[in-house]
């Protein structure tokens, strides 16, 4: 990833709000969430300089058990113009990330994610901002990023809604 932009660290009472968006079923939440994340310093000049908006994407089991992704109507609700659900797949099914070290969370995600095999995406020069709701090792942005990267996207920013805070940090 070339940049990554957090709207708040994920601790209380933002940590809570997002366990209500995301596993009590309220996506109702997107449109407000993204805003935040909208207003986020430097949000707005990478969603405007990106030619795609691609959320992270769950894997089919993970999503039939939640019913939506939360990522992608993060995504959308950011820039419906430019969002597209469809290019960047998870094929594997990974544990819990937050259960895992950072070195589990890479082996897990080995090979986690593609492109859509039927689309003929070229990158090349592209600009793409990756979404999703929470970012603690970085491992899944990671290797979506490295998916992208190898269809010859230039330029990756990640736009998260909360940040793990980082060892040592105050918040």
């Amino acid at each position: 990833m070339d940049a990554s932009v957090a709207a708040v660290d994920y601790t209380y009472p933002w940590s809570a709000l997002i366990r209500q968006f995301k596993f009590r079923a309220e996506p109702g939440l997107a449109t407000q969430l993204a805003r935040m994340m909208a207003s986020a310093p430097w949000a707005e000049p990478a969603l405007e300089a990106a030619d795609l908006v691609l959320p992270v994407p769950l894997s089919p089991r993970r999503l039939r058990e939640r019913g939506f992704n939360q990522a992608w109507l993060l995504a959308r609700a950011l820039a419906p113009r430019k969002a597209d659900a469809r290019l960047l797949l998870r094929w594997q099914d990974s544990p819990a990330q937050a259960t895992l070290s950072r070195e589990e969370r890479m082996r897990s995600l080995e090979r986690a994610f593609a492109l859509e095999p039927l689309r003929r995406f070229n990158g090349s020069g592209q600009r793409v901002v990756l979404v999703d709701d929470v970012m603690t090792s970085g491992a899944t942005l990671g290797c979506a990023a490295a998916v992208l990267r190898q269809a010859g996207v230039a330029h990756i920013t990640a736009l998260v809604l909360a940040r793990t805070p980082l060892p040592g940090s105050t918040t």
